[in-house]
C-alpha cells in the first residue's frame, strides 16, 4: 500500500511542478496583461494543488497533512481574489488613461 501511495504522491508531485512550469512559461511567453493573468492563476492553483496533494501522500503525518490542507484552502481563496483585484484596477488604469481630460 505505500508503495503506490508513493508512486502516486510522486505522479502528483510531477504534474504540478510541470503546471508550475507551464504557468511560468505562459507568464513570460504571453504578450497580453489579461492573458498573462490568466497563465498566472489558472495552472497555478491546481498545480500548487497537486504539489500539496503529493506531499501529503509522501509524508503521511496528520498534523502535516492538517497543515497541508490549511495552506491549499488559502491558495483557493487567495489566488483568485488576487487576479480579480489586479485585473481591476489593470481595467480602472487603462480607462483613466483613456478617459478625455477637460481642457481649461
Amino acid at each position: 500500500m505505500s508503495q503506490i501511495a508513493d508512486v502516486a504522491g510522486l505522479a502528483a508531485l510531477t504534474a504540478g511542478a510541470l503546471l508550475c512550469l507551464a504557468s511560468a512559461i505562459g507568464i513570460l511567453r504571453l504578450r497580453d496583461f489579461y492573458s498573462r493573468m490568466h497563465a498566472a492563476t489558472k495552472p497555478q492553483v491546481l498545480g500548487v494543488l497537486l504539489v500539496l496533494l503529493g506531499l501529503g501522500l509522501r509524508l503521511r503525518d496528520p498534523y502535516a497533512i492538517g497543515m497541508l490542507v490549511l495552506v491549499g484552502i488559502f491558495q483557493l481563496f487567495t489566488i483568485p481574489a488576487s487576479s480579480q483585484i489586479l485585473a481591476r484596477a489593470h481595467y480602472r488604469g487603462s480607462a483613466a488613461a483613456r478617459r478625455p481630460r477637460d481642457r481649461a
